[in-house]
């Protein structure tokens, strides 16, 4: 077992200051690999109120697992990473700073969202003419049916407030890689800010996603998502951007 960048840089920033306090909790979707093997080791290494594990028997979706860990948080500030180290977490620090501007209080609600549209022209290069067509395809299903506004909905690096994560995540229902968009949906109906950040992105090997296949069923998670929301199926109450 090689070292786990992300509780051994949170380790090392707290020894630099004892205000900065964090908990990382790892959700095991159902894997069958070393995963949870290798977080008990850092639980054990950095303290069970540090590294939590969190595991489910049978897979629920990167949805499922993202909402459990959300909930489960105890945290005021709440970062949600894939756990491939596609982006770094070192990055946190650039979506703090953009969520400080729009929450400088405790208790406002708002989100910030890691960005990959800045690499979009090199990646467009690298792509083959079939995979380009997907995503430009997804990128107007999501502008048509759901949200706007947003450039890259999908990254899987998103920071919200306690105040945000809190309705946005106990209203969510897509347990599938459309959850990004319907959390994205909620968090605009409830009116919060979202700020968009160009954060540093590498290709990881391994992606369990078929190109037509998944773009299909993520056309089809957002049909319905926007259906069962325009005839209140699914619905959001309103909060205040203030919460107790």
């Amino acid at each position: 077992m090689g070292a786990w960048p992300p509780a051994d840089s949170l380790f090392l920033e707290q020894k630099k200051d004892s205000r900065f306090t964090y908990e990382v909790i790892v959700v095991d979707d159902g894997s069958k690999d070393s995963t949870s093997e290798v977080v008990r080791t850092y639980s054990k290494k950095y303290g069970s109120d540090k590294v939590r594990l969190l595991k489910f028997v049978k897979n629920r979706g990167k949805g499922g697992a993202v909402r459990m860990g959300m909930l489960s948080s105890r945290g005021s500030r709440l970062l949600f990473a894939d756990a491939d180290g596609a982006t770094k977490i070192e990055d946190l620090a650039k979506l703090e700073e953009a969520l400080q501007k729009d929450a400088p209080d405790e208790g406002v609600a708002a989100v910030s969202i890691g960005s990959r549209a800045h690499l979009q022209a090199d990646a467009i290069a690298e792509r083959t003419f079939f995979r380009n067509v997907l995503m430009f395809g997804f990128h107007f299903l999501v502008w048509f049916f759901c949200v706007r506004g947003i450039k890259d909905t999908q990254c899987g690096f998103k920071m919200f407030t306690r105040a945000a994560a809190r309705p946005i995540f106990n209203s969510i229902h897509v347990d599938r890689w459309a959850f990004d968009v319907e959390l994205l949906l909620i968090a605009q109906k409830l009116k919060m800010p979202i700020s968009e950040v160009a954060v540093n992105w590498h290709e990881v090997e391994g992606s369990k996603l078929v190109p037509f296949w998944s773009w299909l069923q993520m056309a089809k998670d957002l049909l319905l998502i926007s259906l069962r929301y325009l005839f209140a199926i699914w619905t959001v109450s309103p909060v205040d951007k203030k919460l107790d």
